[in-house]
């Protein structure tokens, strides 16, 4: 039995603390990874696994994150004037069809469960997405259209997952793997950030999930966990403990942490490499830059 999601989340309500001051006035969601918003990847990869609707979950300040997607007809205007063709076609991407997507406020920060629950009338009696804006991952097929191949034939409630170092797992929602099947493990368990001798395997959960409707039950539920906040791993675990399936998926990939100052660089270096008119300079750039540095040694 094929299974179509066509629905997805984007919890996008933080603060943005980390990159201050740049946040004090602009979302984070709107930090430019080369020359695209971290936001435009995340809309890109749901729209290659078929996403028709997309729900943000926002707070106080967000208002730039609804204009990013509106259509701006001064300035398309302006490039057609100018025969900037090139450059109407690319900020038309950036175009959302009216009511393509919806808005939901956290009016308190209690964390991603109570993030992804505030969506639930949205997303009533169907399977859905979510999409954590600050895992960027770089991959030949995008990483949620390679779990929604995966979900077709598996059904239940899917993660995607990779293998952590033992000392990060504290950062992380970890799996305790039932069955390995390679690509695809059936998950038994899932810990929200344990210490490494705590922790059931080094396979963690990133920013990619498939879920049931199911979930929002059991996040309703919920009480605060791990950090006073309300944890979707519990969530996902609470499935796991009423006999549902979970899976986890070993994407194909490279997964940048967005949310980091030093992960954001190492994305902009990887991203703009990838980048046939800017690979040759920068490259040049960086060669020189480490031969300074050598020799500064």
């Amino acid at each position: 039995m094929k299974r179509k999601v066509t629905k997805a989340i984007f919890p996008v309500a933080g603060l943005g603390t980390r990159f201050l001051p740049a946040t004090k006035s602009i979302p984070k969601e709107i930090l430019t990874l080369v020359d695209r918003p971290l936001i435009q990847y995340a809309i890109d990869e749901a729209r290659s696994a078929g996403i028709r609707e997309f729900i943000f979950v926002t707070s106080r300040g967000k208002g730039a994150l609804e204009d990013y997607f509106d259509d701006a007809p001064e300035l398309e205007n302006a490039l057609r004037k100018a025969g900037k063709t090139e450059l109407l076609e690319t900020l038309k991407t950036t175009n959302m069809d009216s009511g393509a997507i919806a808005y939901v406020r956290q009016n308190r920060p209690m964390g991603l469960g109570h993030a992804v629950w505030c969506a639930r009338r949205l997303v009533a009696n169907e399977a859905f997405a979510v999409i954590l804006t600050d895992d960027v991952i770089a991959a030949e097929k995008p990483c949620l259209q390679q779990m929604m191949e995966a979900y077709s034939e598996t059904g239940g409630n899917m993660v995607a997952t990779m293998e952590v170092p033992p000392e990060k797992t504290a950062s992380y929602g970890i799996l305790d793997v039932g069955e390995d099947m390679g690509t695809i493990v059936r998950a038994k368990g899932m810990v929200e950030k344990p210490a490494k001798d705590d922790a059931p395997s080094n396979l963690a959960v990133i920013g990619r999930y498939i879920l049931t409707p199911k979930i929002m039950q059991n996040l309703h539920r919920l009480k605060a966990g791990t950090g006073g906040e309300i944890q979707l791993t519990d969530a996902i675990a609470e499935e796991i403990r009423q006999g549902e399936s979970v899976y986890g998926f070993r994407f194909r990939g490279q997964r940048f942490d967005c949310g980091s100052k030093a992960g954001f660089l190492q994305a902009t270096v990887a991203f703009a490499l990838a980048r046939e008119d800017l690979r040759d300079e920068f490259a040049q750039y960086l060669a020189h830059m480490t031969a300074v540095q050598k020799a500064a040694e």
